[in-house]
């Protein structure tokens, strides 16, 4: 590192007294051992480990590296024990301070410690989706001809926030979401070890749980909640976080909300039935306590995607292709934001007519075949694309829809067992009206009958 007086004057007073310090910042792992998580960045020989000086370096010396991930998960721990770690001279910007200029000082000090003293130099640049393209170009030269291993850090697809070149020559290491268990064992971690509360309180399960909940995967964020509920315990003359000190403390209700339990099922059920319901306001409250209780986005997205199909099919078209746009957003932002993109998705399903016809449809279908009413398959829709084919039977008789006026051919489809049968029976519930006139035209056509001569030939479409 290279802090200024002030930068020095503030961590020489953390140094003196460490409880001076945000447990969070208390608790930043030492070594790359020490990290939560990202277990996938750290075997041996990775480019992390390459960085602190673990392998070889000359013709093979480390990479430049783009830290990208959801905030709290460890960027800037990763980058913070590297500087610790590592023999190289260490400089940290971050892009929503740092300019051109910055970063050419930085480069022009990196060339002189290099051919002065042969020391090289890891710069840390945090946010870097927050530097403009021409920002991120004066970076390059230094990138490519190693002056300086770069490591930035982002929250933004790399791919629409940093510039190809520099992605080119730089690594991409996705780092995963921290789980349950990695929080849980940091928690643990910070309510014994002496650089963290010191066994001054312990911590229950039901209050634990809660931690995990508020956190969402965010480790700073479950840091600074035990450090609000440690002092809140602590001035109340008690040694145990309890759930109600805790409560008080973060100010967040604890949900009763199992996500491996039956509040995870029945709360889920809920959501999908007040969907189903057309009770938009009480799909909303399921919505908020699924998204308060740290429920994972995507499970809320897939079954909102299954609801569209279940119980709303062709009565709103678009009902589908929303909540399959809703998962996709889901994927790519995460929460917080992705609770506005849930909300809009759940308002529109909530709102659609109703239809359930493509549901019964399925189910009789998948019906009639479980119980063996499949039969062969008509010979002239058999495939005739093969040399004996023909002598067989196969494809003759087709009737080509596309030659016949109205697109409709009046032949049998569906084997002799089911030939009748009728598995769409389509409502009268918004643009599904337009389906049920449609498929009573086409299924007359089917059967040879003559269509009415003010309408002319069935069409298929609109």
């Amino acid at each position: 590192m290279e802090p200024d007086l002030f930068t020095a004057a503030a961590e020489d007073r953390q140094e003196k007294d460490p409880a001076s310090s945000p447990l969070a910042v208390r608790m930043r792992p030492r070594t790359l051992d020490e990290v939560v998580g990202q277990q996938h960045l750290l075997r041996p020989g990775s480019p992390l480990r390459r960085l602190v000086g673990e392998g070889g370096g000359g013709p093979a010396g480390p990479s430049s590296v783009i830290l990208w991930g959801p905030p709290g998960i460890g960027k800037t721990t990763l980058a913070y024990v590297v500087s610790q770690a590592t023999q190289k001279r260490f400089v940290e910007l971050s892009a929503i301070t740092a300019g051109v200029k910055e970063v050419r000082a930085v480069i022009d000090g990196a060339r002189r410690s290099s051919g002065a003293y042969g020391r090289d130099t890891v710069l840390f640049l945090d946010e870097i989706h927050r530097f403009s393209k021409a920002q991120q170009d004066s970076l390059l030269p230094a990138v490519e001809n190693r002056w300086v291993t770069l490591i930035a850090a982002t929250t933004e697809n790399p791919y629409f926030s940093v510039i190809s070149p520099l992605l080119s020559r730089s690594l991409l290491l996705t780092l995963e979401p921290l789980t349950d268990d990695d929080l849980r064992g940091l928690l643990r971690r910070a309510l014994t070890d002496e650089r963290g509360l010191g066994g001054a309180v312990t911590l229950p399960e039901d209050a634990e749980a809660h931690l995990l909940r508020i956190a969402g995967g965010d480790a700073r964020r479950a840091l600074t909640a035990l450090e609000a509920g440690a002092g809140a315990a602590l001035d109340k003359g008690e040694s145990e976080v309890t759930l109600t000190s805790l409560e008080e403390a973060v100010d967040r209700a604890a949900v009763k909300y199992d996500r491996a339990g039956d509040q995870h099922y029945d709360v889920a059920s809920a959501l999908i039935k007040s969907i189903r319901g057309s009770d938009v306001d009480a799909a909303l409250h399921y919505l908020a306590r699924m998204i308060e209780a740290g429920e994972d986005p995507r499970f809320i997205a897939r079954r909102l995607m299954i609801s569209a199909s279940e119980d709303i099919g062709l009565a709103d078209p678009t009902a589908l292709p929303t909540a399959v746009a809703a998962a996709q957003a889901v994927a790519l932002i995460g929460f917080p934001e992705a609770a506005l993109t849930l909300s809009h998705a759940t308002i529109a399903l909530a709102l659609a007519p109703k239809s359930n016809a493509a549901t019964t449809a399925i189910g009789a279908a998948l019906a009639d075949v479980r119980a063996g009413l499949a039969g062969p398959v008509p010979p002239h829709l058999r495939d005739g694309h093969y040399q004996g084919a023909k002598k067989l039977g196969h494809a003759q008789g087709y009737l080509y829809p596309h030659d016949l006026p109205g697109g409709i051919a009046a032949q049998q489809y569906a084997p002799d067992k089911i030939h009748g049968k009728r598995y769409y029976e389509p409502t009268r519930y918004g643009a599904e009206a337009r389906y049920a006139d449609v498929v009573e035209r086409v299924r007359a056509r089917l059967r040879g009958d003559p269509p009415p001569s003010a309408d002319g030939p069935a069409q298929t479409s609109s």
